[in-house]
């Protein structure tokens, strides 16, 4: 995971007076409370703030990232932060757009508890005066009775105004209704903030602008219960240029465990990235000062063609997410792929995650190499295969195919497995059993 040398070499760009200039700058404020309050406060003495994860996966994703970064940004800026991994929300799950989660066994969610504490803590540090402090809400809301729970809090709840919000009036016009479980989820998030302000003094939240209605959960209750004024940041969601949701392709989210989304893939996804987008990605996801995004900025205007700015992002947060050593990998395994490196010298489960990627199949040893471009795709039949071979524009591991009836047999690496390729940049995995 993260890169521990990597978070330690980062600072907050001089050139912004303060962190709010700088997270305005960077496009990280879409919403908040009162804009002019909160650069004051983040600007004076250090404050405490935190950020919610709830264990619905095993996993954070991008969406995530967002988070940690602008929480890592503030830290820098000399603030406190405080980690909150959902024991007890995510028992429950916050509404989706479409319909209700499943939910998942007590057993499955503390599982999920330890691994999302353990990728929150690789991007806060541990260490200073403000150290990241990690914090679960189950310690809060286990001991507490349901009768507890509804004259002590339910109280300062209306409900036309948890009728209001966009996550609860979304569910209520759809088929699928919704229940009073994830109903309830807005009042359990703004009891958090409540308990956090209580015994941290914490004074402001950060979420996505799609959690706004539960942030804002916590600020009206800690007004209520405590007499307080509190605040929030609703971040943007991060969406491409297209409006399609980002990091999301045909629903298989971009996750930061490397098991579940290899380095090689997570390299990828940055370096396809849109002319249109890598700008604002640069500024989101990396810790490059103003003067060098806005000198790449010029680039993607003069030089697209060269891709800077993609190949800079995609090295810079791969390098933050999964640590140097495997951003090189994921570099030196897409070079040789296609003809620039030694396959033999890839580390054997970089090359496995990059063929995982392509289309690939599963043969026996002496399989045919016509019969292996039909069952990858590479071509439609094998009158086409062979007139590919016959043309010169088949290479196994990066050899020239010179013959129709050639087999894998000799060509497949230790591993088990090879890399078949039709022209400059069609590509297929082959894995021997």
């Amino acid at each position: 995971m993260s890169d521990p040398s990597i978070l330690a070499q980062q600072a907050n760009d001089p050139s912004f007076d303060n962190v709010w200039e700088e997270i305005t700058w960077r496009g990280l404020v879409h919403v908040s409370t009162d804009a002019t309050e909160l650069r004051e406060l983040l600007a004076g003495d250090p404050i405490t703030y935190y950020c919610g994860f709830d264990p619905t996966a095993p996993s954070l994703h991008l969406g995530n990232l967002v988070q940690l970064l602008l929480m890592r940004r503030l830290q820098l800026a000399g603030h406190h932060p405080l980690g909150l991994v959902g024991g007890s929300t995510g028992l429950v799950g916050d509404p989706r757009p479409t319909a209700e989660r499943t939910l998942n066994t007590k057993d499955t969610v503390a599982e999920w508890v330890g691994y999302l504490q353990a990728q929150v803590s690789r991007f806060l540090s541990a260490e200073g005066s403000n150290a990241m402090t990690l914090v679960n809400n189950l310690d809060w809301t286990q001991p507490l009775s349901a009768i507890d729970f509804l004259r002590d809090i339910g109280k300062y709840f209306r409900v036309g105004t948890m009728l209001k919000k966009d996550a609860v009036s979304t569910r209520l016009n759809s088929d699928e209704g919704i229940s009073y479980t994830e109903f309830s989820y807005q009042v359990l998030q703004g009891l958090d903030f409540l308990e956090l302000y209580r015994s941290h003094n914490c004074v402001l939240q950060t979420g996505g602008s799609d959690q706004w209605g539960n942030l804002t959960s916590g600020t009206d209750l800690i007004r209520k219960a405590e007499g307080a004024s509190v605040h929030a940041i609703g971040t943007p969601l991060i969406t491409n240029s297209d409006g399609t949701k980002f990091g999301k392709s045909e629903g298989n989210a971009i996750w930061l465990d490397p098991a579940l989304t290899s380095p090689y893939a997570f390299y990828q996804f940055w370096l396809n990235t849109d002319d249109a987008d890598v700008i604002g990605r640069l500024k989101v996801f990396t810790f490059l000062d103003r003067a060098e995004i806005e000198r790449l900025e010029q680039a993607v205007a003069t030089e697209p063609f060269k891709r800077e700015a993609q190949r800079t992002l995609a090295y810079q947060v791969t390098s933050l997410v999964h640590g140097v050593a495997a951003t090189d990998a994921a570099i030196n395994a897409a070079q040789a792929l296609f003809g620039l490196g030694e396959l033999a010298d890839l580390d054997p489960a970089t090359l496995e995650a990059a063929l995982r990627e392509l289309p690939n199949t599963t043969t026996a040893p002496n399989a045919l190499v016509t019969q292996l471009l039909v069952d990858t795709g590479l071509t439609k039949s094998l009158g086409e295969a062979r007139r590919a071979v016959a043309q010169g524009g088949v290479y196994l591991n990066n050899v020239k195919v010179a013959d129709e009836e050639t087999t894998i047999a000799g060509s497949v690496l230790p591993t088990g497995v090879a890399v078949l390729r039709r022209g400059k940049k069609t590509l297929a995995g082959i894995f021997v059993e």
